[in-house]
């Protein structure tokens, strides 16, 4: 009986967070599992890819969607949920599909152009109406009259490339100097109001609660939350150096042969570096590889000097294991 209980329970856990682009009965199904602040994003793609599919095919498809932190997006993957792809924002999430679960091969990143980010993005700040607090860059946020929000680094991919931009930052300030960089870190995560567990529950926390100075989260997400609330006067501020924040896709090759969906799997992911779908990521504010889509959008996208996590941690391996591990660097920094 506790076994069965246990099933339910998970199963509930994976359902939570599914969402669909279609309601009428389709010919094919997909499962994409992705990350928490994807939802806009997705659902116009999704849109977008089951025209291409249908003009190609005659067949319809409805896109389902899993959408939460990104690490727990993908050990919900692990423990069962059967996504068909992944569209996530760290690196490490695809990895550990193939490490933990083997549903994907060891060489993901060399199945897609650009190590399988068909866009990118980087870290910047949400301030209100005025910008009242003069904020402009990272050392602005270790200021103890300013307070910021941002995910959970524990539990969030974009949390993560948070605390990695700021310590690249602070690399950089000090040149090199590892204890000068520990201690503005330590600092800038003590002036941190809120941690939340996701993208989408930081930007609830600081635009409906009112709670913080500024917002760190992507680039994409500020200028989609300053469209989407344009009676806030929010203001975005991309400070000069940040870090490069891909997004990396991949087929979960297991589940989607056993769903019978693994063409269509690899054609949805194909599909995102198509001139069109190029166009559409800009319209929600990620930057792409594209360079007709470039030059249209090249006064959107301010110049920022992106720092690769190879140039602050040596590679993802080396940043989990120093940085993010239980104990690690960022527990030892967070100690009040």
């Amino acid at each position: 009986m506790k076994l069965v209980k246990h099933a339910k329970s998970v199963a509930l856990a994976l359902a939570i967070g599914l969402s669909s682009s279609h309601s009428f009965a389709a010919d094919q199904t997909l499962l994409n599992s992705s990350y928490d602040i994807a939802r806009e994003l997705f659902a116009s793609y999704n849109e977008h890819f089951a025209s291409v599919w249908k003009e190609k095919t005659g067949k319809t498809v409805e896109v389902r969607q899993s959408h939460g932190g990104s690490s727990r997006q993908a050990q919900a993957i692990i423990e069962g949920l059967r996504a068909d792809v992944v569209t996530y924002n760290q690196v490490t999430d695809v990895d550990i599909l193939h490490t933990r679960g083997k549903l994907i091969p060891a060489d993901w990143r060399d199945q897609l152009p650009n190590a399988s980010s068909p866009y990118y993005s980087t870290m910047a700040y949400l301030v209100r109406k005025g910008n009242p607090k003069g904020v402009s860059n990272w050392d602005d946020l270790a200021r103890d009259d300013v307070s910021s929000v941002f995910p959970n680094p524990k539990t969030s991919g974009n949390g993560r490339y948070t605390y990695l931009a700021a310590y690249g930052y602070a690399q950089k300030a000090f040149e090199g100097d590892e204890a000068k960089a520990d201690e503005f870190v330590k600092t800038f995560l003590s002036r941190v109001a809120v941690f939340d567990t996701g993208g989408r529950g930081a930007t609830t926390t600081f635009v409906e609660r009112g709670i913080g100075d500024v917002l760190i989260t992507f680039e994409s997400e500020v200028n989609n939350i300053i469209a989407e609330f344009p009676d806030h006067g929010f203001e975005v501020v991309v400070p000069k150096v940040s870090f490069l924040a891909e997004f990396p896709v991949a087929v979960v090759e297991r589940h989607a042969t056993r769903n019978g969906n693994l063409e269509l799997a690899k054609a949805y992911l194909d599909e995102l570096y198509s001139e069109d779908a190029q166009r559409l990521l800009a319209g929600f504010n990620y930057r792409v590889h594209n360079e007709v889509v470039q030059a249209e959008f090249a006064d959107q996208f301010p110049a920022v000097e992106l720092l690769t996590i190879e140039e602050i941690a040596g590679s993802w391996d080396d940043a989990m294991s120093i940085h993010f591990a239980n104990g690690a660097k960022l527990d030892q920094l967070q100690r009040r």
